[in-house]
């Protein structure tokens, strides 16, 4: 491969120093991630050397022979991109639409094409189309009735690579076809002293431009950002030159059009601000439509912080951390060091324990201790002393220890921050418990943060148990974000400017029902976005209520807003379905299931009972082709082939993996191949597939290579012939023989 030149005249990314073909080694993690896409991609996954050629004017290429597994994958030239972003309240919905060329297969030839989209912070997938000549693909969500379905799917055939990274594999594209896709996907805007700024992976590789130069290609970025109040939207940066192009009262329009030689090369990146002196927000409002899942209008409270540099909250903190096996290694290295920048933050004057936990706990003092030089000190090297992972999980004993410490607190705010990578048995009765504890102490119970790490944990548990704790959820999904992930919860977490917040709306309307358990209280580094369902007429102006930090009450006047220009069951569909799936979870409550299905379908956002699913159509079938369709039983397009998407749920936590100390794969999926061909080597005899059913063995067969594995079936295979001959022998010969 080192003078291999793709057709076109473009050469290959040169391979970085000391990169091996196999994972393992401390910098593996690092390469891994410069050779991930960032910016929307699609490659040609080839097979066949032989294939390899310029579509257009094909090369004599002698001696290129056999197969390649794993495929190579080349990076397609892009023809044409545009990107459209949406900004309401605090998301972001983003549009690409791109058109790729297959410039290194022959004509004669075909290929599978796979498109890779990295998404941005908390990216949910919200659709594609794909088209490729009369091919079209569209995603749908569905409602999934037998899960067994999903399993049947191709690996590779779509779903998230590892968190944020989305892809769809489209076989069997003719070399020099063109591929046109849309990817839609929404994601959170960051908020920072003020200012809203959204950021999307837009740096294209200098081997995606088409050849030659003379062809100049057109880059087009459209943004519109709608505040929602009638407040001015102040523009603070931009990564593109972008032309306002129309303001209509809180609504602004953007955009950038150019002729390039190159694609981006850096990420896009806007920020704005809404301006307020102090807090401020409004109440907006929008009637039920035909296709709700609810038929009572929707309402959507939005407080901002404001400039106004409001008193924090003193505070009593009580860090719960997880030590237990699975936290091993890095997961539990981030934290440590997140913990040691967090305690760094604390002031004088607020409090503060560590408790660990695993089969055991462990607690840094007997008693709360003031923040000061020499008690921070002490807690460092207790941290690098005790945070060592080993033993299980149990939840419900340290965060009794931790509202025990907390009821001693006075004239500050209790928190409690919790972080754990494991599912436990008794979740249903933690929340319960805390929710009783927390309803005895009124308006004086401790906050519960809570923050989830990989994939094993149950997310809707801690989202539950924050929501009850009028606390803060969030989890990291990879190891290298842990750290940045953990401390941006902890800063928006422990930045409480206004407490025990209450809406006066319940006296004006028949029913007020909000998505979380309670209200939670009002951080300076976060605006505060309550969503729900009403019944009734909103009066034109609703009181919030709340206590600052020197405890005098506060009350904030909202306008009350009827708005149509931003679709507020889109904008806050991703976060009432994880509400309602966490009540729903907790409940077991079929009608709030119910509910989750609709909103997703209705919204296009997969959830935890139901799938996404690519449907394959052929465009502009006459009818000769119809009837040869039918003859031979192949789908036409009134029946679109349903290809589920893998990868795209949480589930509710595994607790086998958690009682086993498995360390959470933090979106790192194990390859399919060799468990499809342990399926295929059990399947030869299903005696010995009995045989193998213990844990030691299964795990040593997930360790085999392919090799091995194609050796173990031929033995297999080889017993089981000679079973069916030993059975054919005692039919034949008779029984007395």
């Amino acid at each position: 491969m080192e003078g291999l030149v793709l057709p076109g005249g473009l050469p290959p990314p040169r391979p970085l120093a000391g990169m091996d073909r196999g994972v393992g080694g401390g910098g593996d993690a690092s390469v891994a991630a410069l050779l991930l896409p960032s910016a929307p991609m699609a490659y040609a996954v080839v097979t066949d050397p032989g294939a390899v050629d310029t579509p257009d004017v094909p090369s004599y290429q002698p001696y290129v022979y056999g197969r390649l597994d794993p495929p190579a994958l080349i990076p397609l030239q892009m023809k044409e991109v545009d990107l459209s972003v949406d900004c309401a309240l605090g998301e972001a919905a983003v549009t690409v639409r791109a058109r790729w060329w297959l410039h290194c297969i022959t004509r004669s030839r075909d290929c599978d094409v796979r498109i890779v989209v990295p998404m941005g912070d908390q990216g949910s997938i919200l659709g594609a189309e794909v088209t490729v000549g009369r091919r079209s693909y569209n995603t749908q969500v569905i409602e999934v009735e037998d899960h067994t379905t999903e399993n049947a799917a191709k690996a590779d055939s779509g779903g998230l690579l590892k968190p944020q990274l989305f892809y769809l594999t489209i076989s069997q594209i003719e070399g020099g076809a063109d591929i046109s896709a849309t990817i839609r996907w929404s994601q959170k805007l960051h908020y920072d002293n003020g200012r809203f700024s959204v950021d999307i992976p837009f740096r294209f590789p200098y081997y995606v431009n088409p050849l030659p130069k003379v062809f100049m290609k057109r880059e087009k970025i459209q943004l519109t950002v709608n505040s929602g109040f009638s407040k001015e939207v102040l523009l603070q940066g931009t990564s593109h030159p972008l032309k306002e192009k129309g303001r209509q009262g809180e609504k602004l329009s953007f955009r950038h059009e150019a002729t390039v030689e190159n694609w981006s090369s850096k990420d896009f990146n806007f920020s704005y601000s809404v301006y307020s002196g102090d807090l401020s927000g409004g109440v907006l409002v929008q009637p039920s439509t035909l296709r709700d899942y609810d038929d009572r209008d929707r309402f959507c409270i939005f407080l901002l912080p404001g400039g106004g540099n409001r008193k924090v909250f003193r505070k009593a903190v009580v860090f719960v951390i997880d030590t237990s096996g699975s936290m091993q290694g890095h997961p539990l290295e981030n934290v440590k060091n997140a913990m040691s920048t967090a305690l760094s933050e604390l002031t004088e004057g607020d409090y503060f324990n560590i408790i660990t936990f695993n089969d055991e706990l462990h607690s840094f003092s007997s008693c709360l201790e003031k923040v000061n030089e020499k008690s921070i000190a002490s807690a460092l090297d207790w941290i690098n002393l005790n945070f060592v992972a080993g033993g299980g999980t149990d939840i419900m004993h340290p965060l009794n220890e931790a509202m025990a410490s907390l009821s001693s607190a006075h004239d500050v705010l209790p928190q409690i921050f919790l972080m754990t990578d494991g599912s436990v048995d008794d979740e249903h009765n933690i929340c319960q418990t805390v929710k009783t504890e927390l309803i005895s102490r009124g308006s004086k119970s401790p906050r519960i943060s809570t923050f989830g790490l990989g994939l094993y944990c149950n997310h809707y548990f801690l989202r539950m148990l924050a929501s009850i704790g009028r606390g803060h959820y969030d989890a990291a999904f990879e190891t290298g974000s842990i750290e940045s992930q953990v401390l941006r919860w902890f800063r928006k977490a422990s930045s409480t400017i206004v407490a025990n917040i209450s809406i006066d709306a319940t006296a004006h309307l028949d029913e007020f029902e909000i998505d979380s358990e309670y209200i939670p209280d009002i951080s300076a580094k976060s605006p505060l976005c309550i969503s729900g369902k009403y019944q009734g007429k909103f009066p034109d102006m609703v009181t919030a209520k709340g206590y600052l930090a020197d405890m005098r009450e506060i009350s904030i006047e909202l306008k009350v807003q009827h708005i149509k220009d931003i679709p507020l069951d889109k904008v806050l569909a991703a976060q009432q379905i994880g509400l309602l799936t966490a009540k729903a979870w907790l409940s077991s409550d079929k009608q709030l299931e119910r509910k989750v299905v609709k909103l997703s379908i209705q919204n296009s956002i997969p959830s935890e009972y139901t799938s996404m699913v690519l449907l394959q159509t052929l465009e502009k079938v006459d009818a000769a082709q119809k009837v040869k369709q039918k003859l031979k039983g192949h789908k036409g397009p009134d029946e679109p082939r349903r290809i589920p998407l893998q990868c795209l749920k949480l589930g509710f936590g595994d607790r086998a993996a958690t009682r086993e100390n498995l360390v959470t794969g933090f979106g790192d999926v194990k390859p399919l191949e060799t468990f499809e061909i342990l399926n295929k080597a059990a399947g030869c005899c299903s005696r010995l597939a009995d045989c193998l059913c213990c844990m030691c063995c299964i795990k040593a067969c997930n360790k085999m290579n392919d090799q091995c594995a194609i050796v173990m079936t031929q033995v297999c295979a080889a017993f089981a012939c000679l079973g069916c001959y030993e059975c054919c022998a005692e039919l034949c010969s008779g029984s007395d023989s």
